[in-house]
């Protein structure tokens, strides 16, 4: 039960972490971090479109948050290293963010998540589903799932290949929960379903071809 309570614990931590610096790097395109913890410190990795932003001239920002960090959250000796997302639209915590200030802004859900679903396949995603719940439309709470592209909803390719974000918009009615999952490399069986479908049609064009050469064969 105390191993139990631990792991709650860290999990609160996280999330609080998670919040904090996603309100600290709100401009630099936070996408989200991952948190590592090592016998001597704990390694926080930080993906943001404009790293630049977070780093700061001479790395005053990263020393001012890793103070913070240490108060705030008692960590001992954090490290914080940042990595570029260089796709913002292929990310779905980004997306997922974008689709929150919409929404808190007052404009419509359904042309957000319509507009949200144009950036994603016109970055080169394979496929994407977004997913909108909470009183998005009257005084009752409903969903309204989007998708465009493939994408593998169960089964170990859902799990490994596709990337799911979770985020939650603040607006008079309540709060609502926006889910996003994006697959940006085809997976395996995909490809080979392309293969099968577009065997048949390489067979059609063989055959006329032999046909026009017999033909012609034929005439002379």
């Amino acid at each position: 039960m105390a191993l139990e309570k631990k792991f709650v614990k860290e999990a609160i931590r996280n999330r609080d972490v998670e919040e904090f610096l996603a309100d600290q790097f709100a401009r630099a395109g936070y996408s989200h971090c991952e948190i590592q913890r090592t016998p001597l410190s704990i390694r926080i990795t930080v993906f943001a479109h404009k790293p630049g932003l977070i780093i700061g001239r001479g790395g005053k920002n990263i020393d001012a948050i890793i103070q913070s960090l240490k108060e705030k959250f008692g960590f001992e000796n954090p490290q914080i290293d940042i990595q570029e997302v260089k796709i913002p639209d292929l990310d779905p915590f980004v997306i997922s963010k974008w689709i929150v200030s919409a929404v808190e802004r007052g404009i419509n859900y359904k042309r957000v998540a319509h507009l949200a679903l144009e950036r994603i396949m016109g970055a080169g995603a394979v496929g994407v589903a977004i997913r909108i719940s909470g009183k998005i439309g009257g005084d009752m709470s409903r969903t309204e799932k989007f998708s465009a592209g493939y994408l593998k909803y169960s089964g170990e390719p859902a799990e490994t290949d596709v990337k799911t974000a979770y985020a939650q918009a603040n607006v008079k009615l309540g709060i609502i929960g926006i889910q996003v999952r994006i697959l940006t490399e085809p997976p395996k069986e995909l490809e080979l379903l392309k293969k099968i479908e577009s065997k048949p049609e390489e067979e059609k064009e063989e055959k006329e071809v032999e046909e026009v050469g017999d033909n012609k064969e034929k005439a002379d």
